[in-house]
């Protein structure tokens, strides 16, 4: 069983890494020993220095009203209860004169990772940590440009924003809650900062952590198969939201949303596969969207998914 593996591995304290796709199907180990041997390229560095970079990608995006028959089928299932909060994602074709080995290179993020010649993400999104017994997750939901005036104190205030960004952590908080005792909110709606292409954006995140059990190495892969789908980037209430993504996406995420991490021997990092590329058929594919609920805005939400196609 390939979680089984994931076990195996923390039991005998072996640093690996771990790529996992959405549905938490396909799954990927690799002792960091081997990982010479295969086109992988990843790296975790939250400190890192951010370079700049003049390399642009040209959209070829959905047009309005297709994205908004997709956005106004959620609302309707949002009316009727079968979902609250829903992360509708689409792919647009991207034209880039950089390989994924030279845009993994450039792009800057918390989470790098180039699977062979077939996708890289670059991501701002933690998935989970655990670092001494204890396990941290760190939601993030809330975007807006930094340079729009009094831009912090706009996202806060927005009450659209609160109440997804509520949804998510009120999930998350139960799915810790699966595999941790203590579960408690840390620390509720802090800004952060993301370099994102050619402007920067100020994004809000929580803070969620619980205490596990001292032989948590030997259950990792147990921890993150009960995790998964991550719920910041598929909604509540899990099971149901996950069956209407499937009925209006159209399009087999992959490993699109899902998560890579790597684990030391001591401790586990890892991070959401969003800021996505994948190649299909030697042209790129870039997914995004963003969270709908029931105070979103059509025009808004299409602004935002078409905002998130760029490399950092």
């Amino acid at each position: 069983m390939m979680w089984d593996k994931l076990n195996t591995l923390g039991q005998n304290r072996t640093p690996f890494l771990v790529i996992s796709d959405f549905e938490a199907k396909e799954l990927v180990s690799i002792p960091l020993e081997e990982l010479s041997h295969h086109d992988i390229e990843f790296c975790i560095n939250e400190k890192y220095v951010y370079k700049p970079h003049s390399y642009q990608l040209k959209k070829s995006p959905v047009d309005f009203n297709t994205y908004k028959q997709k956005f106004d089928y959620v609302q309707e299932k949002i009316k009727a209860g079968d979902t609250y909060l829903l992360n509708l994602t689409t792919q647009t074709p991207v034209e880039c004169s950089l390989s994924l080995k030279e845009i993994f290179t450039h792009s800057n993020a918390h989470y790098k990772l180039r699977y062979k010649d077939e996708f890289v993400c670059f991501s701002p999104e933690k998935f989970i940590q655990i670092n001494k017994n204890k396990i941290h997750t760190f939601p993030m939901k809330g975007t807006i440009d930094s340079s729009i005036k009094d831009a912090q104190n706009i996202i806060l205030a927005n009450e659209k924003e609160m109440a997804e960004h509520i949804m998510v952590v009120d999930l998350l908080r139960n799915d810790l809650s699966i595999v941790a005792q203590n579960v408690k909110v840390n620390k509720f709606r802090y800004i952060s900062k993301v370099d994102a292409g050619n402007k920067k954006l100020l994004q809000v995140s929580s803070d969620i952590s619980g205490d596990l059990q001292e032989n948590w190495h030997a259950k990792i892969g147990d921890i993150l198969k009960k995790l998964l789908p991550a719920g910041s980037i598929s909604g509540t209430p899990k099971k149901s939201t996950l069956q209407i993504i499937k009925d209006i996406e159209k399009y087999q995420r992959g490993f699109f949303t899902g998560i890579f991490g790597v684990y030391d021997g001591h401790s586990f990092d890892s991070g959401v596969m969003i800021r996505f590329i994948q190649k299909q058929k030697n042209k790129y594919i870039y997914k995004s969207g963003g969270g709908i609920t029931l105070e979103s805005c059509a025009k808004s939400e299409y602004k935002e998914m078409l905002d998130k196609i760029y490399i950092p």
